[in-house]
């Protein structure tokens, strides 16, 4: 079996100290998570308040799924923008898509601010399609996404494929026809079963590296009013009319505002006093599932690059659909190569006591991904492939594939800027500027990622 080691916390500072919370607190703003979402929600809070900002982890900083995931930036959801038309109307689902969109503009904002250097690359990304459902499915989130007012995918077809008949004509302004050899020349495979490609702004970055230097930056810029306790685990939150009570163990923090940025499995029990069932709410808000990725090195002679490939044609089946990113990766000091990072194999898991960082990697996951390596990207059954990293990361997904941002209706002093859904860190980083909103007491207008009101 092989061990949980992720290309991301490998580049972090081995010899970065830590503190644990050693005596009890009283601030403004506490935050519970140290990953991207509450990295990002520190950094607006500080920058656009004058609140003091003390930030819990429970082990240490972006060691959870921050630095177990695979490094993607996209702004779309896992599930396609006509769906959130369906559910939420155009002008609140568009509104939404923005917001995520806009979030790349935030990423600049915390890079300047921070005076980052470390590597992040942005480029237009592509999808593979391989069947017509996934061309029909593609074409009625691009039109929802001009009567929006967004922009467009690129989205080409195959000009010869034979069900170009049937794709009809109310998308016809919205797709090209081109030779197959194009969309396999984008999508870098030989594999003639994908006969659409749709192409938007993608990235990476080393998220966990990022988290890092916009802590250590943090720390500089406001030391009196910016605090972080590592290995202090919270174990239960009291919620009163104006402040939350935080149990750490052995000390407490008190705070006006306490905001979750979590993956949602968390083992804090949550209590207010207006005897309000929030702790229940809570935890079946989020459910669990585990991604498993792994990753080779090789010359850096190509461009960096995001690509998912959806090789079941059927859109409505569960079957895994893979991604891959390539970008420039240090792995020993001074030697720059290419690292390849693909995932896709994902398990359900109800219980997140089930998981642990420190399990094992399954021999099958592995397997899996390297037969995609070999069959679609490699084109080379036979090649040797010396996986380096192999990883995996517990993501907590929303009901509705939607982040969760925003105080909670039953008690305010609670926040949420919580579920990755898959796809995390412009939502995260979207999030966190919405919720210094709500903290600076500016009007926040209904979105579609307002908590729910319902148990």
């Amino acid at each position: 079996m092989k061990k949980n080691f992720s290309p991301w916390l490998h580049q972090l500072k081995g010899d970065r100290g830590y503190q644990k919370i050693n005596q009890d607190v009283i601030t403004d703003v506490s935050i519970v998570g140290a990953g991207i979402a509450g990295i990002s929600t520190a950094f607006f809070v500080l920058k656009n308040t004058d609140k003091r900002v003390v930030l819990l982890e429970r082990f240490k900083v972006a060691h959870g799924a921050t630095g177990h995931n695979a490094g993607q930036i996209v702004s779309y959801f896992e599930r396609g923008f006509a769906s959130l038309v369906d559910e939420f109307g155009l002008d609140m689902a568009a509104k939404g898509q923005r917001d995520v969109e806009d979030a790349w503009h935030l990423l600049d904002e915390m890079y300047d601010d921070a005076k980052l250097t470390i590597p992040f690359s942005r480029f237009l990304g592509h999808a593979g399609l391989s069947g017509l459902d996934q061309v029909i499915l593609h074409l009625k989130n691009n039109l929802m996404r001009k009567e929006g007012g967004l922009n467009t995918e690129r989205i080409l077809v195959t000009e010869n494929v034979e069900f170009l008949d049937k794709i009809p004509d109310i998308y016809k302004d919205l797709y090209q026809t081109v030779p197959q050899e194009e969309i396999l020349n984008i999508l870098e495979t030989k594999s003639k079963d994908f006969v659409a490609a749709v192409s938007y702004q993608k990235g990476c970055v080393n998220s966990a590296l990022f988290c890092e230097e916009i802590l250590i930056y943090l720390q500089t810029k406001y030391p009196d009013r910016f605090s972080l306790f590592e290995h202090s685990p919270i174990h239960k939150i009291v919620l009163k009319k104006d402040r939350a009570i935080l149990d750490a163990g052995n000390h407490t923090v008190e705070s006006g505002r306490v905001i979750l940025c979590t993956n949602g499995f968390d083992s804090v029990t949550i209590f207010d006093e207006s005897g309000l069932d929030i702790d229940t709410k809570f935890h079946h808000m989020i459910h669990g599932t585990v991604g498993y990725m792994s990753g080779y090195l090789e010359p850096m002679s190509k461009p960096p690059t995001a690509i998912s490939y959806l090789t079941d044609p059927d859109p409505s089946t569960n079957d895994p659909y893979f991604y891959l990113t390539r970008r420039m990766y240090e792995y020993d000091k001074d030697t720059k190569t290419n690292l390849i990072s693909i995932g896709g194999p994902e398990s359900f898991i109800e219980d997140s006591k089930l998981y642990s960082k420190d399990d094992e990697y399954p021999e099958e996951m592995a397997d899996m991904i390297d037969r995609f390596v070999r069959d679609v990207y490699e084109n080379d059954p036979k090649k040797n492939i010396n996986y380096i990293f192999t990883w995996h990361g517990l993501m907590g997904y929303t009901k509705n594939g939607v982040r969760l941002v925003g105080p909670e209706p039953k008690n305010e002093v609670l926040m949420y800027n919580l579920g990755c859904n898959g796809i995390g860190i412009l939502p995260s980083i979207s999030g966190a500027q919405r919720i210094s909103d709500y903290i600076s007491l500016k009007k926040v207008e209904r979105s579609i990622f307002d908590i729910p009101t319902g148990n």
